[in-house]
């Protein structure tokens, strides 16, 4: 018997092969580029730091704030935005168990009764025809679809290179919840410091106001100088209430991202966040990136997977064989119904090709060569985005070093161009106006001192973000 299949196979193949669709002309047309054919060695030249090691997993512990670990760790554990991530990924991973049922035989069992009354004719003459009897049936069928050109493996494959990029798609939701925590953070910080500023602001406003007083009291300001003094009040006030709103909103933005309530902002305290250590990249850039970026490692799993896709397209071309088996028992009337006389069985081989299917084979095929295609392309600039967002960071922090200088400076000559105006105006010499014109510059140093500092934070973040935040991927047996 098994001999008997197997040449029946082997004929059947012989006859349909020649049969065979045609795949002439279709190929795809996209190439992934290697990230150091990519112009990149001058960029990274330029970056004045010294080489250093990769990010850590857990890079927001160089803050060294307990609140913001901990809540980076509640964001990880509890936001719904990863909830949704994980769910992704066990559905892609059904996907793929699905794909590779179909490597493997199918076996069914089934049992029917049925009650008949048969019809009197020649073909069910009497005592049965005329009659009512049941018929029984009970069998088990096993169907194999013989992968002979590998289209269900290739399949099945495919299926997993997409579960896995949903994994490491993941990893990349995982890395961005935590630096878009990190950020609202040091936004939080921001906030603070500068309401500190507008605080100081307004306590140095009421004393010259109180000066002020005493200076009308004695003749030797107008109601004009006083009533400037006290317009400034309220503006400072004003400025306190803002920043406020900017805190409240900030903290209700870190409560939304950990997936919690409002009521969780209102115990966020005041960030006490450090400043990290000298930027710096690691020794081999840019060719490592493609391991430690999750975005691009997911794009490169695309496009694997989509040559599985093209593989399976291809694949379909060939002839189908299917293995059909049947045992089982089957009676008319309950009588000897497992008998060794009721017994039936069946074995045999199919083979079938499609002849004529308008197209469709190849049109699918051209439809996978097309997603390999995409996949390519958006791997190609995903690689060459990510090499821009980490030289970009470097660029910026530079221009932040350079702005930070100058402003240092800048911020001591307004503090003396005040302290002296307002000197003169206490000691009589000088008038409010000079006061008011010598706050100014000081004010606008002051905050742009908090908001360089911040930067100087933001960036750090996002080139580990950039570095890939210590993700490192997985290799799979």
């Amino acid at each position: 018997m098994s001999s008997w299949i197997t040449r029946s196979v082997t004929v059947s193949l012989a006859l349909l092969v020649a049969g065979c669709a045609s795949m002439r002309g279709l190929a795809p047309a996209s190439t992934p580029v290697s990230a150091n054919a990519l112009a990149s060695e001058h960029s990274f030249a330029q970056a004045r730091v010294a080489p250093s090691a990769w990010p850590d997993a857990r890079w927001w512990k160089a803050f060294g704030d307990p609140a913001l670990d901990q809540l980076i760790d509640q964001a990880l554990a509890h936001s719904p935005t990863l909830k949704v991530a994980a769910a992704r990924t066990r559905r892609a991973l059904a996907y793929a168990a699905i794909a590779e049922s179909a490597l493997s035989p199918r076996v069914d069992a089934g049992f029917g009764a049925t009650r008949e009354l048969f019809a009197t004719t020649k073909l069910v003459p009497p005592p049965i025809g005329g009659s009512w009897d049941t018929q029984l049936q009970l069998q088990a069928t096993l169907n194999w679809e013989i992968d002979f050109w590998g289209k269900n493996r290739a399949a099945w494959e495919s299926a997993l290179g997409q579960a896995r990029a949903a994994e490491v798609d993941a990893e990349a939701a995982r890395l961005a919840l935590a630096a878009n925590v990190a950020q609202a953070y040091v936004q939080l910080q921001r906030a603070y410091q500068q309401r500190d500023i507008a605080q100081a602001t307004l306590e140095r406003r009421e004393r010259v106001y109180a000066l002020t007083q005493d200076r009308n009291a004695a003749g030797i300001d107008s109601r004009l100088e006083l009533k400037q003094a006290e317009e400034a009040l309220p503006a400072a006030r004003e400025r306190i209430v803002q920043i406020d709103e900017t805190i409240t909103r900030t903290r209700n933005q870190l409560a939304a991202l950990v997936g919690d309530g409002p009521d969780r902002g209102l115990a966020i305290a005041r960030p006490a966040a450090h400043a990290l250590g000298p930027l710096a990249l690691p020794t081999v850039l840019p060719a490592d990136l493609l391991g430690r970026r999750p975005d691009i490692v997911a794009r490169r799993l695309r496009i694997e997977a989509a040559q599985k896709d093209i593989a399976a397209a291809k694949a379909a071309f060939y002839p189908n064989v299917n293995l059909a088996a049947l045992a089982g028992y089957e009676t008319l009337g309950t009588s000897g119904f497992l008998s060794a006389t009721s017994r039936m069985a069946s074995l045999g081989p199919a083979v079938s090709l499609p002849i004529f299917d308008a197209g469709r084979l190849r049109g699918n095929l051209a439809l996978r060569d097309a997603d390999y295609d995409i996949a390519v392309e958006q791997y190609n600039q995903t690689l060459a985005d990510a090499l821009r967002d980490v030289v970009d960071q470097l660029a910026s922090f530079r221009s932040v070093e350079a702005q930070r200088a100058q402003q240092v400076l800048a911020l001591a000559t307004a503090r003396d161009a005040y302290d002296l105006a307002l000197l003169r105006y206490r000691e009589g010499l000088g008038n409010y106006l000079q006061v008011l014109s010598a706050e100014q510059p000081l004010l606008v140093q002051q905050s742009l001192d908090v908001d360089l500092r911040s930067r100087e934070l933001a960036l750090s973040i996002n080139l580990i973000r950039a570095l890939g935040g210590g993700y490192r991927e997985k290799t799979h047996s």
